[in-house]
């Protein structure tokens, strides 16, 4: 490890340390688990608020998912993360989580003006490390205790870092779920921004912007996959079943159409 390096890591062991004795930054976040089985067409993902209500087909929400369509060169089935759920008849659950790091805005408030820009991008670096390890810890407790479908996980920090243990966390918005607007379903669900302060933007970022949500899979099968390109048949059918004027859910799904939008 050259100089520069240990410098670094150096300095921001120190601005840590200084953020934990002012209490500078702090975390919160709130967690959901829920009754859950897929729709009868295995494309999306009902919830329930109890299993009374799941004995009775009373949905709470349903979360829209999109399946891989490219054609592919191998028999590989085509992937969607509503493919890790059981379907009705089934006692599976979806959880889902959003965390973040409070504190780093007035924080960096304070370096500008003190036109400190390296302590500035370091507290920002420090907010995302924080959340992040938050996240991976809130995870843990949700498989080993809230949910409890991996009460005898005993992983080393290596085998935790190569995502070794059962079960997976993607954040709508990223390649499994490319919908940013899947966010709305789950913060209208877990009341992330009235128990928790996060918010979303127009363009539903979450603020802070040290933040990190995501739904959780217990499938011991269940993986990370990206959607890829999708048609325009699947698009029209996402946008029925999300009750979303299609040139609206277009718009959001740009980056994977494999067409041209009217």
């Amino acid at each position: 490890v050259g100089g520069e390096a240990k410098k670094l890591f150096a300095d921001a062991q120190a601005l840590m340390k200084e953020i934990i004795a002012n209490k500078s930054m702090y975390l919160k976040g709130v967690v959901g688990l829920f009754p859950a089985n897929r729709t009868d067409d295995g494309e999306d993902v009902m919830i329930y608020a109890s299993e009374e209500d799941r004995e009775a087909g009373k949905v709470l929400d349903t979360f829209c998912m999109l399946r891989q369509q490219a054609e592919k060169e191998s028999d590989e089935p085509y992937l969607s993360q509503s493919d890790f759920i059981a379907p009705a008849g089934y006692k599976d659950h979806l959880g889902m989580f959003a965390v973040s790091c409070f504190g780093c805005d007035k924080l960096v408030e304070k370096y500008e003006s003190e036109h400190d820009d390296y302590s500035k991008i370091m507290s920002q670096a420090l907010a995302d490390r924080f959340v992040e390890a938050f996240a991976e810890y809130l995870h843990r407790v949700i498989r080993t205790d809230m949910w409890g479908y991996a009460k005898d996980e005993s992983l080393t920090e290596e085998d935790l870092l190569k995502i070794k243990y059962d079960g997976i966390r993607p954040a709508p918005g990223y390649p499994s779920q490319p919908d940013h607007t899947e966010k709305t379903t789950m913060w209208n669900v877990i009341k992330a921004e009235e128990l928790a302060g996060i918010e979303l933007s127009d363009s539903l970022s979450m603020m802070p912007a040290a933040s990190v949500s995501a739904l959780v899979f217990a499938h011991p099968e269940s993986s990370y996959f990206a959607v890829g390109q999708i048609g325009k048949d699947q698009v029209e059918s996402y946008a029925g079943r999300k009750k979303m004027e299609l040139p609206r859910c277009e718009r959001w799904l740009s980056p994977i159409l494999n067409y041209e939008r009217d």
